[in-house]
């Protein structure tokens, strides 16, 4: 019998064989078939990856890039998991879908900054064509910024968190974990002083060297800047338009440094969410379990009244400050 153009192992060709030669040739004969077929699934294999790989380059292509095609996933993702009135955010999606995703929604936002510092200096209240609100939260990083992290991430809501410099340097591993899952981190000084009452050179410092913890932690050039205590002068707005920051205040107030109650934090949020509005809360400075608390009931109503939940950046980018809006004034009652 002839197997695939080969002689049976089993028959010689002049002489008859031995058992112990047949068994030899049967095993010779056995290993050669073994290769052979291995040698064919290596093949098929290459040649499947071959081809999903000029797929997968295709559809790339015809997107507009990797990040493209990633981030129409991420948006289809969205709409499946929070409906219209939850869809992540494009810094969200940054995050879910890698670090290249996550530059790129910086990249965005930041070009967003640089086209709103040419005419404004500010932002408090946005324009009311979108229904998107900012949750803010100041002091950080703390012990309490990580549930706050997992929180936002959990809900797939955006937020925007104003670091103070000499807290980055005690937890700089909160500052990364922010940038990375495409939260925004913005400047909120050194130490925490009230700027108006130093000299430019002092507030230039304070900004600058808080800058640079943001730097070292592994986010981005802050492009937003928090004065503490809302205070601030013409000095201040002169040193932030130098560094290329636009100063972000707050239409609404939780008080939560105050630690009301976590059904009175629930409530000053919701109750004073207004489309383009930027929302007060605190991630430091003491004691934050009740700000922790009243987060997922926050994000949870604020969606039942058809919010979206963004970062302070995307705000800008979809619904840039109004071009009339009258010189800033400084806000207190916080910290």
């Amino acid at each position: 019998m002839n197997l695939g153009g080969r002689r049976n192992p089993s028959r010689s060709a002049g002489f008859p064989l031995s058992p112990a030669e047949r068994s030899a040739r049967r095993v010779a004969w056995r290993r050669r078939r073994a290769r052979r077929r291995a040698g064919l699934i290596v093949v098929l294999v290459a040649g499947l990856v071959l081809v999903g790989g000029l797929v997968v380059k295709g559809q790339i292509s015809k997107n507009g890039g990797a990040a493209s095609t990633s981030a129409q996933t991420a948006a289809h993702a969205n709409s499946a998991k929070a409906g219209s009135a939850g869809q992540r955010t494009v810094a969200l999606a940054a995050a879910h879908h890698g670090p290249s995703l996550a530059k790129l929604a910086a990249t965005t936002e930041a070009h967003a900054v640089n086209r709103a510092l040419g005419y404004a200096s500010y932002a408090r209240l946005l324009t009311h064509r979108r229904r998107e609100v900012a949750l803010t939260f100041d002091d950080g990083p703390s012990p309490y910024t990580p549930e706050i992290i997992r929180t936002l991430r959990r809900m797939h809501a955006g937020g925007t968190f104003f670091t103070i410099g000499r807290s980055i340097g005690i937890y700089p591993h909160f500052v990364a974990e922010e940038a990375r899952d495409g939260f925004d981190v913005g400047d909120h000084t050194e130490t925490h002083p009230p700027l108006s009452a130093l000299s430019p050179g002092a507030q230039a410092e304070q900004i600058s060297e808080a800058a640079a913890a943001i730097q070292r932690a592994g986010a981005p050039y802050p492009r937003l800047m928090r004065p503490p205590y809302g205070s601030f002068d013409a000095e201040t707005l002169g040193i932030l338009k130098a560094q290329r920051m636009l100063m972000v205040l707050w239409s609404v107030d939780t008080s939560d440094y105050i630690r009301p109650g976590v059904a009175r934090i629930v409530d000053t949020a919701v109750s004073g969410a207004t489309p383009g509005a930027i929302i007060l809360m605190h991630d430091g400075g003491g004691n934050r379990s009740e700000t922790v608390a009243a987060l997922p009931r926050i994000i949870t109503l604020l969606r039942r009244r058809g919010y979206r939940l963004v970062t302070v950046g995307q705000l800008i980018r979809d619904d840039p400050p109004p071009r009339n809006q009258p010189p800033p004034q400084p806000l207190s009652g916080a910290i």
